[in-house]
């Protein structure tokens, strides 16, 4: 099968990638390398795949339609993974327009390219964050999300509303994933278990963000991978329960559907950072600070529709999943 993954050179994309071509499909990988975090690691995870003869990559930006339109006149894609985006919550307050060109604009060029082309399956990454100010725990499709808090949450959000407009139009199968804090090797430098784990080595201390009190439902990469090929596997179907009287914001009357993809096990901020001090042998020096704007206290994924649909199943725990991203860590950077 020939799959167009975007953001191919980011953490999840990447991993994607590898375990796609390890099943044996051809894979097409379409990612901008920009400089939100060092464009060196994302050379160094491409590295890993171009070995691989199904594999190409083909450097682009998604808010260019004309190129966005040559990778699929010429590969022809089957199925769509879309993970590329202009990540990060805080950062969305320092640069707001970079959220709208990469994740406003680059989706309608996906969107309108998977219309022309035909695809068969259109899998594209949403974010836990668009649960906002939601209190109720945990975290369920079905449950309304209409107060972000970012605006990185607001055009995830839009990207789910997008592809349900061109579901309903056109057919065009869509899938929105809403990934519940990934972690493990080669993830990215501006998430916590690179920074925490780094200054912990380098004897630096760490920020702490709302005293340690808020929780996060830490999802490990293989895990989110497993949920993204089953989901990219499953083509969805219009619901034949789906009440217009009553309806449920994760499937349809047409063929979409939005699932979460989480650990189903939050774990306190300062329980996380405890396990990091176990797995690195060194005490953290902690910097107390509120809660960050844009932040949410707490995160909890429900999986039901998703294991229902697909059989996920999460299987790593987080101390299995932090002493594989420690060793990866003193690996790739040397620090002891």
């Amino acid at each position: 099968m020939r799959v167009l993954v975007t953001g191919a050179a980011g953490f999840i994309g990447a991993a994607l990638s590898e375990r796609l071509l390890a099943r044996g499909d051809e894979v097409l990988g379409f990612d901008n390398l920009n400089d939100y975090y060092d464009p060196a690691l994302k050379q160094a995870r491409l590295a890993r795949l171009a070995p691989h003869a199904n594999f190409r990559f083909v450097k682009g930006d998604l808010a260019d339609r004309a190129a966005v339109d040559r990778v699929f006149a010429e590969f022809a894609p089957r199925r769509v993974a879309h993970l590329g985006a202009q990540a990060g919550v805080r950062y969305s307050r320092e640069n707001p327009r970079a959220y709208v060109d990469s994740n406003l604009v680059g989706f309608i060029n996906i969107l309108e390219a998977c219309r022309e082309g035909r695809i068969e399956n259109l899998v594209y990454a949403s974010s836990s964050s668009v649960y906002g100010a939601n209190r109720k725990l945990p975290f369920a499709v079905h449950d309304a999300v209409d107060h972000p808090v970012s605006l990185y949450a607001a055009t995830k959000k839009a990207n789910e509303l997008m592809a349900h407009t061109y579901s309903h139009l056109y057919g065009l199968p869509t899938t929105g994933l809403r990934f519940f804090t990934v972690y493990g090797p080669w993830g990215r430098p501006d998430m916590s278990p690179f920074l925490f784990v780094g200054k912990i080595l380098r004897g630096e201390p760490i920020e702490v963000f709302n005293h340690g009190d808020h929780s996060r439902d830490f999802t490990y990469i293989d895990d989110v991978v497993e949920g993204v090929v089953r989901t990219l596997d499953r083509i969805p179907a219009p619901d034949p329960a789906f009440d217009p009287l009553a309806p449920n914001p994760g499937t349809s009357s047409a063929p979409y559907r939005v699932y979460n993809i989480g650990n189903h096990q939050p774990v306190k901020l300062a329980r996380y950072i405890e396990i990091i001090e176990e797995c690195t042998g060194r005490t953290a020096e902690k910097i107390l600070l509120p809660l960050q704007p844009g932040d949410v206290p707490d995160t909890y994924a429900d999986v039901d529709e998703l294991t229902r649909d697909t059989g996920y199943a999460p299987s790593t725990p987080l101390e299995v999943g932090i002493a594989r991203f420690v060793a990866w860590y003193r690996n790739y950077t040397g620090c002891d």
